[in-house]
């Protein structure tokens, strides 16, 4: 029996991990969850997994929790928390032998490296985490012998094709990406496309920012700064394949010139499943991939000049220190205004690309440095912002 905690368990990631759990009630046991702000959500989880810790992210909506757990009839000790010291409560309990992070954005950096130091298992699914601090947090877990298993399907995929494997003969890694709901267009026709239009993803059902930055493919480039920290890579060996299909989630190419491909088709419950049940693989209640009906995969070559956040990824990348800070929360500063109506699509990647040259980086940055920066991107960003509404 794997105990596990959850932060983000509100949200597509989290909803589908219980969903893993409930068919698995013999092998996990839930200890904390968290949530953003859901609190009717958060209450139907508890009634059914009995967490004996959860946070309420948003302080606002810790009374009306209180007072909601308080009217239920538990035959146990429950404690409640909230902000980021609530995330840190959970993330170091002792009893954890996992923490599942899929929070959105930087707040889940903090609690991880807390479960990091604690000496506990992450099924990461917050890709900020390794996006912003991907040297610090390797280095922590290296530090005290923790496993981060990616959940990410993408990462996941790349994950099980090095099992058994020297990381030192790989040739390459390739990401796949869908290409959004905007692949193929021209980029004036991608100009005009709404915040409706982006949400539209052809293949993924997934949560608006993580969808967003899939239309501007910029979910690829956070997946390349990931993959650099999780696999060791130099950036000259990580690619990106437009695969539409998103039936082939990842490859690795070895010395050889030999590839393997994991499969499967587009749900995460697989990648969620693999990285809880780690080194075994349990029974899966979902349909297998069907060869007849998905009987042509394509590929194509990413198209940087219509989605240029990949280009930014990749740059920010090579330079690395806080530039990588400043790429990821100058995006999600730019998303959330998108989400909200208040900016174009290209003002995404245009402002991103100010701030990045607006910005002196510093190298091999600490915990306080990758957070000033990460504070001075959100300045800068709705500086920008306020000058165009």
């Amino acid at each position: 029996m794997k105990i596990i905690s959850i932060l983000g368990s509100t949200g597509s990631i989290g909803t589908q991990t219980l969903d893993v759990i409930r068919n698995h009630k013999d092998k996990f046991e839930v200890f904390g969850l968290s949530a953003n702000s859901s609190v009717d959500i958060l209450i139907n989880q508890i009634i059914e997994f009995n967490p004996k810790i959860v946070c309420i992210y948003d302080e606002a909506k810790y009374s009306d929790l209180k007072s909601k757990v308080d009217k239920l009839d538990l035959d146990y000790n429950i404690e409640l928390c909230y902000g980021i010291d609530g995330l840190n409560t959970i993330a170091d309990a002792k009893q954890n032998d996992i923490l599942l992070t899929s929070v959105v954005g930087m707040i889940g950096l903090i609690p991880t490296l807390t479960a990091i130091k604690r000496g506990t298992t992450i099924a990461l699914a917050n890709k900020e985490t390794l996006v912003t601090a991907g040297k610090l947090v390797m280095d922590e877990a290296k530090k005290h012998n923790v496993a981060i298993i990616p959940v990410d399907s993408e990462h996941s995929a790349i994950f099980q094709c090095l099992v058994g494997e020297n990381t030192s003969d790989i040739n390459k890694i390739i990401l796949t990406a869908s290409g959004g709901p905007f692949r193929g267009l021209d980029k004036e026709t991608i100009s005009q496309m709404t915040k409706s239009n982006a949400l539209k993803h052809p293949n993924w059902s997934m949560g608006q920012k993580i969808t967003i930055d899939s239309a501007t493919l910029m979910n690829k480039g956070l997946e390349v700064i990931e993959a650099k920290w999780l696999f060791d890579l130099d950036i000259k060996k990580i690619e990106v394949l437009v695969h539409p299909q998103s039936i082939i989630h990842s490859m690795v190419e070895f010395k050889d010139k030999s590839i393997k491909a994991q499969l499967g088709t587009p749900n995460m419950k697989g990648p969620i499943q693999y990285a809880l049940g780690y080194p075994q693989r349990l029974d899966s209640q979902e349909d297998g991939l069907d060869f007849i009906k998905y009987n042509n995969l394509t590929f194509e070559k990413p198209d940087y000049q219509c989605f240029p956040c990949l280009k930014l990824a990749f740059d920010a990348l090579e330079k690395e220190g806080t530039y990588l800070s400043v790429l990821n929360a100058a995006n999600e500063e730019l998303v959330y205004e998108f989400l909200n109506d208040k900016i174009k699509f290209y003002d995404i990647s245009n402002i991103i690309s100010e701030a990045l040259s607006s910005h002196d980086s510093i190298n091999n940055p600490d915990l306080n440095q990758i957070l000033e920066a990460d504070k001075w991107a959100r300045r800068y960003v709705n500086n920008k912002i306020s000058k165009l509404i």
